[in-house]
């Protein structure tokens, strides 16, 4: 039967026995209003554990990762639907724990003694891209899941590669602080248009959703331009704007070219170079990535 924990010393508990019955766990770190994306996370941490292992997913909205302008109060939340999809795909435990029990003092004065002050910081692969648009959301996300990691105990934890620049972040870190855990990165799960699968795609309204398929056309169009040849990062990015053009209601917020292994931009893009893009649609950012 599913269990669903609240409470950061509950879930220290059942870590610590499952450790001592050297039982296999696995973590799927989420924000919630999961889609079948989330799943297929699900689904791989359950196949790496097994049947005898356990599989726990998080849910947790976290406040350390979002700009005093993003839209945390906006973000949306279906905890009902999130614990259904978690009991048929077989999670053992939903891990919901609330704002006080995750960062003590949180919300407070900064100088006040109880205040939270400690956080994890990537300094190499987080500046550019998602890291130059959201300046503190990188040290949220390393903070959230290196709490995550102290508290599960995971042998295993799963991750999506729609998030690209995120999962490379938590692999240095991983390998940084000896974290002994091992990152599996799941394919990014599409709509049957390409889209990308993500729990923001709610707040699209029906012209932004037709015009948002132009992410996974962008990546479609610049794999096939450097197929057969090398091709000029800053050209690819003049097209691109010119692309764009033909979905008046997104607005390009970057598109970068890089290695996928350090994550430096390059000069030339040929076939193995990772592309990743996001854009806004009114209020709402979504991104994107593939290897070309």
């Amino acid at each position: 039967m599913m269990q669903i924990v609240t409470s950061v010393a509950a879930m220290q508990r059942l870590a610590r026995k499952w450790r001592l019955a050297r039982t296999k766990i696995s973590l799927v770190p989420t924000m919630g209003y999961l889609h079948d994306g989330h799943m297929t996370l699900v689904r791989k941490a359950r196949q790496r554990v097994g049947k005898a292992g356990r599989v726990v997913l998080s849910i947790y909205v976290n406040p350390t990762q979002f700009g005093p302008k993003e839209d945390l109060s906006k973000y949306p939340r279906d905890l009902k639907r999130d614990l259904a999809m978690c009991r048929a795909d077989g999670v053992d435990v939903v891990f919901v724990p609330e704002d006080g029990e995750m960062y003590p003092g949180f919300g407070g004065s900064p100088s006040a003694p109880t205040a939270f002050s400690t956080y994890v910081l990537e300094g190499n692969l987080s500046p550019t891209m998602e890291g130059s648009s959201r300046p503190t959301h990188f040290r949220g996300v390393t903070t959230v899941v290196a709490k995550l990691f102290n508290l599960v105990l995971p042998d295993v934890s799963v991750f999506g590669q729609k998030d690209f620049q995120q999962a490379a972040i938590i692999q240095r870190m991983v390998r940084d602080l000896n974290f002994p855990v091992e990152i599996i990165v799941a394919p990014t799960r599409r709509e049957n248009d390409g889209l990308a699968m993500s729990s923001r795609n709610k707040y699209l309204d029906p012209a932004q959703r037709a015009q948002a398929t132009i992410l996974f056309h962008a990546l479609q169009a610049v794999s096939a331009s450097v197929r057969r040849k090398t091709v000029s990062a800053a050209r690819l990015k003049a097209d691109l704007r010119e692309f764009f053009k033909v979905a008046p209601l997104a607005k390009l917020d970057y598109v970068e070219f890089f290695s996928p292994e350090t994550l430096e931009p390059v000069v030339k893009v040929r076939p193995g170079t990772q592309m990743a893009l996001a854009a806004f649609f009114g209020k709402t950012r979504l991104i994107d990535n593939a290897r070309l």
